[in-house]
């Protein structure tokens, strides 16, 4: 495995101030001690690779990445598991990913070996952050951005990799509590040939005037449709969709199927896999809207929920558009979604045996 160069801080924050900070970490608000830095220029390739302290970066204001938006990122979790290990779900998934977004965006690959280095250099150097308790975390976000300093468009020559760890609880502030979506039909998230199925900082910029509109209307997410009718299904935010019809062990569920403009989610391929074991049937196919609304009228769609790394599972309550408002079942949780959840958190933070070897371990106990 590749090796981190490691110069770690000399000033840690405080024990007592950690445990402060991780009795209550939110989502995003807290970051360890230390971050890893990889850089890589044209010729030379992936070289200086270090586990620092976390700190501020100097950048010169004409870096390529502030005026052509060269950046992607990925986002993946360590748990703390209950023989004291601390363990990863399917990182390698991850780091390919990481490589897929990176040749859409012209930018270099960074090898798998190199990903699971930087991720076991920060884990093992910042573990006392890694959190206990329940539905917690040590959410990791590796990213990459163009460095060059010029003003040509074209791919830059330099760029850097980072990675840094923050300390999470639930992703909504409700904890399980059923979400109320709006359906954008008025923006497009992405379209065919362009960079949806990429983990792209651009695609979320994008993004981020829809969710206002959300907001304004009293939603918490957004639900993207397709780019050239508005009315197909695609994703919600920055997670996937799943639709249950039926209930019980006749229990199906559908998600949007993969077609170049949706992020092809690590969560959303495991359920995909994992609703066989729970005796469950999945599938990929079209959904529109007009099936959405009159599944749940008719009571055919039963649950609703998204899946994504930050929340793993999120049932969906309610539904508002500039047309129509309509409730999913009665609103609440669902048995398939809260079953679906559980049996993947177990499976994730060590609780349940990992048939299909998804769980890496990475420190030991």
């Amino acid at each position: 495995m590749a090796v981190i160069e490691l110069k770690p801080t000399s000033h840690p924050l405080a024990a007592a101030e950690r445990e402060a900070r991780l009795a209550d970490p939110g989502f995003g608000r807290y970051f360890t001690d230390h971050m890893v830095t990889i850089r890589w220029t044209a010729g030379r390739g992936w070289h200086d690779a270090e586990l620092v302290p976390y700190g501020s970066l100097a950048l010169d204001p004409a870096v390529m990445v502030f005026h052509y938006g060269q950046a992607i990122f990925e986002g993946l979790k360590a748990y703390q598991h209950p023989d004291g290990s601390v363990a990863l779900f399917r990182p390698l998934e991850n780091a390919r990913r990481f490589q897929r977004s990176a040749r859409r965006l012209a930018m270099p690959e960074l090898p798998e070996g190199l990903f699971m280095a930087a991720i076991e250099a920060l884990v093992a150097q910042d573990r006392a952050w890694v959190p206990q308790g329940a539905d917690q975390s040590l959410y990791l976000r590796p990213f990459m951005f163009a460095t060059e300093v010029g003003l040509g468009v074209r791919p830059a020559d330099s760029y850097v990799f980072l990675l840094i760890a923050s300390p999470a609880g639930a992703y909504f502030k409700g904890g399980v509590k059923p979400v109320t979506v709006w359906l954008s039909e008025e923006y497009t998230r992405a379209a065919p040939g362009g960079t949806g199925e990429a983990k792209f900082a651009g695609n979320y910029a994008a993004s981020l005037v829809a969710q206002a509109a959300a907001a304004e209307q009293g939603c918490d997410q957004v639900v993207w449709l397709d780019a050239v009718e508005h009315r197909w299904v695609e994703e919600m935010g920055g997670m996937n969709l799943y639709f249950v019809r039926g209930s019980g062990d006749e229990a199906r569920l559908l998600t949007p199927a993969l077609s170049g403009t949706l992020l092809p989610g690590v969560t959303r391929a495991s359920i995909l896999e994992l609703a066989g074991d729970l005796g469950l049937s999945a599938q990929e196919g079209r959904i529109s809207t007009e099936d959405w609304l009159d599944g749940n009228r008719s009571g055919a769609i039963t649950e609703v929920f998204a899946c994504g790394t930050a929340a793993v599972v999120t049932p969906v309550g309610a539904v508002r558009s500039a047309r129509h408002d309509w409730t999913v079942g009665d609103g609440q949780a669902g048995p398939v979604t809260l079953r679906i959840r559980q049996a993947l958190l177990d499976i994730q933070t060590g609780s349940a045996a990992d048939a299909r070897g998804w769980v890496h371990t990475l420190l030991p106990a």
